[in-house]
This record gives structure tokens, C-alpha cells and sequence, in this order.
């Protein structure tokens, strides 16, 4: 029986695990049994195990020696599992997957983008790690869903086009951390200051990059109103708009991009306030009407004096 069994995940990274390395040190010899692929093999330079095993040996079958005096097993990369997740999607929409889901298109996955990523926003207010896992999984099923579909359309492209064009805005958008400008931080500070360079420059990039006309071009106007009125405000000012050239006139649109607009300016998040007081009073009108219920009212024939009597605080 081997001394040392270092088992291998399926998708290995190259990392050994440092718990391995004395036993990989001291070891007269190092073999990779049959589960082990070859060109896994072949990157450790080990032999493939022939005969009774002894020393060091590599698998990736975590039961297979369990006489062995030490087991040690090397971590799978990060992200591996989201290769799981492409290889799910693609069996879905793949001959003989989910009928659903091999008829679906971007316009008709549209509803359900939306719907997962107001979840996600309301368990992330509401500060529900679990939630938040299960509603992280659901947008990510959204991006997998709709590069799956955009291989199939007539100008295809999948999820790896779409991964590799994320990580080059990254690092391009970035310069401060992988290009000419690496070490910013250390050379003009941290805090809001330099947080504050860096989202200017940002602004640049992008300005360049996508060769905007107008400070605000690239501002999505499917947005809530309340979100679109604070962001075109973020906007113009970076611009050096004047505030009162803000909307403020007597109508109600008006009157609401002006608080907006004043809410934005202030560092204030105009959506998340307004989210949060329309939260709060739904969770009254709860209260109030479970307070009815349990006074043998009927909570949905409630006149204002029982609305009022019942009302929480």
C-alpha cells in the first residue's frame, strides 16, 4: 500500500496541495495510477503506476486506497463548477433535452431576467444569504441561458465569446491594476479620493471605448424611473451640468426627477430609498390587516376608521 495518496480533482488546476509536498520530498518513488488522464500524468513527470504501489501515488478515485497512512486531495480551481453549469445548459437545449427550454429565445427569456434580478436586489436588501445564493444562481442561469440560445442564432456566439469579452473590459477598464498605470493605489493613497480617480477614469474608458457622443449615451431608459432620473443626474454632473438645468417644473415628472435629482446629488440612492419606503408600507398594511384578522375583522372590508385603529405604531 502506498504511503501517500494524492488524489486529483477531475479538472485539475496544476496546484499540489502544500500538506503533500513533504511526503512529495522525502518519496523514493512517484507513480499516477489508470484513473489519473495522460496529459495529467505527463505534466507531473511521473510514471504511470505498474505493479503493487508504494511511495507517492496520484489518483483522482478518493476510496480507492484506504489503507494508504496519508490522503491528501488537491483543490479544484476556482469557477470549475460553472463548466458543470455550461454542460447542464447546453444538455438542455441540446436534441433530446427540455423541449421548454430548446424553444426559448431572448425575447421570450426577457420576463424572467428581469424577474431573477429583482429577487436577487430584494434578498440583498433584505441581507438573506441563503436567498442571495440561490438568487445569484438564477441570474447566472440567465447569462448561461442566453449564450446557450445565441449559438443557435444566426450570428452565433456562446458563453466562452462572452466570458473572454468580459475578462478584456475587465482588464482593460482596469489599467490602475494590469496596465501602464499598475500601482496606482500605492502611489496617490487609498480612500474616497482614490476611489473617486479611479471611477473618473472609468468613465473615460468606457467613453472611449464605446465612442460616446454624449454624456448620456450608454444610459439603459428601460430602467425604473426613479433609477433612470438618479443616473442621468450622475451623469450631467460628471459633465459639469449646471443643477438648475435640471428638470423642475410644476408637473409631477418634473417634481420627481427634482427630488431625485437632489437625492443623487446628496449621495443618497433615490431607487433604494423609495424601494425601502414602499417595503415599509406594505409591511404595515400586513400588520394592520392581521391585526383585524385576529379581532374577527374582515381585513379586506376595512373603512378609514378600522384601517386607522389597526395601524401598527
Amino acid at each position: 500500500m502506498p504511503r501517500t495518496v494524492v488524489v486529483l480533482p477531475a479538472r485539475w488546476s496544476g496546484v499540489l496541495p502544500v500538506a503533500a509536498v513533504p511526503a512529495l520530498r522525502s518519496a523514493a518513488h512517484l507513480h499516477a495510477d489508470e484513473t489519473v488522464p495522460e496529459h495529467v500524468r505527463e505534466s507531473l513527470g511521473v510514471p504511470r503506476l505498474d505493479g503493487t504501489p508504494d511511495g507517492v501515488v496520484f489518483t483522482t478515485d478518493p476510496l480507492r486506497y484506504p489503507d494508504a497512512d496519508l490522503v491528501v486531495s488537491a483543490p479544484e480551481p476556482a469557477g470549475a463548477a460553472l463548466l458543470d453549469a455550461v454542460a447542464v445548459m447546453d444538455r438542455l437545449r441540446s436534441p433530446g433535452g427540455c423541449p421548454w427550454d430548446a424553444e426559448q429565445t431572448h425575447s421570450s427569456l426577457l420576463q424572467y431576467l428581469v424577474e431573477e434580478c429583482y429577487e436577487l436586489y430584494e434578498a440583498i436588501e433584505d441581507d438573506d444569504r441563503p436567498a442571495m445564493r440561490e438568487e445569484l444562481g438564477d441570474v447566472l442561469l440567465q447569462v448561461l441561458f442566453h449564450a446557450r440560445v445565441a449559438l443557435d442564432s444566426p450570428e452565433p456566439f456562446g458563453v466562452d465569446e462572452v466570458a473572454s469579452g468580459l475578462v478584456d473590459k475587465l482588464i482593460g477598464r482596469h489599467p490602475h491594476v494590469f496596465g501602464d498605470d499598475a500601482g496606482l493605489d500605492a502611489r496617490v493613497g487609498t480612500g474616497i479620493g482614490a476611489v473617486a480617480r479611479q471611477e473618473q477614469r472609468w468613465e473615460e474608458i468606457k467613453r472611449v471605448e464605446k465612442q460616446r457622443e454624449s454624456s448620456v449615451d450608454g444610459v439603459p431608459t428601460g430602467q425604473p424611473a426613479v433609477a433612470l432620473a438618479a443616473k442621468l443626474t450622475s451623469r450631467t454632473a460628471r459633465a459639469g451640468l449646471p443643477a438648475d438645468l435640471l428638470p423642475a417644473g410644476s408637473g409631477v415628472g418634473e417634481q420627481l426627477f427634482a427630488l431625485a435629482a437632489r437625492a443623487r446629488l446628496g449621495g443618497i440612492d433615490p431607487e433604494a430609498q423609495l424601494r425601502a419606503a414602499a417595503r415599509g408600507f406594505a409591511a404595515d398594511v400586513r400588520t394592520a390587516e392581521r391585526s383585524a384578522r385576529d379581532a374577527g375583522e374582515d381585513p379586506h372590508a376595512l373603512d378609514a376608521t378600522a384601517w386607522k385603529r389597526h395601524w401598527p405604531g
